[in-house]
């Protein structure tokens, strides 16, 4: 079964950084895809970011496009949500997920990670 641990997450000022990890077990599929969401107390859960395995491609929420960088170190089995210029509005629980597939759809996920919290302080 698909494991993921995430890590990384605290306290933070606004305009600072911070690394989040993701890492990974028992994804034995040829394609598949792993991403970052966040979800704010009363909001539903969003999309933030998403690495396909078969090619390397990236995708970016608007929110985030410029300031967040994800990337995937196959020899460790870890994702990484790299987090810079942080603002108060990125204060979030952020949860790392596996997906069929190389689009990170959630129609298609195998596992939700059990979140790591970011707060950005003002």
């Amino acid at each position: 079964e698909v494991q993921l641990v995430e890590s990384g997450g605290g306290l933070v000022q606004a305009g600072g950084s911070l690394r989040l990890s993701c890492a990974a077990s028992g994804l034995r599929f040829a394609d598949y895809s792993l991403g970052w969401f966040r979800q704010a107390p009363g909001k539903e859960r969003e999309g933030v970011s998403c690495i396909s395995s078969s090619d390397g491609s990236t995708y970016y929420a608007d929110s985030v496009k410029g300031r967040f960088t994800i990337s995937n170190d196959k020899a460790k089995n870890t994702v990484y949500l790299q987090m810079n210029s942080l603002k108060q509005e990125d204060t979030d629980v952020y949860y790392c997920a596996a997906f069929i597939g190389s689009r990170c759809r959630t129609g298609y996920l195998l596992r939700w990670g059990q979140g790591t919290l970011v707060t950005v302080s003002s």
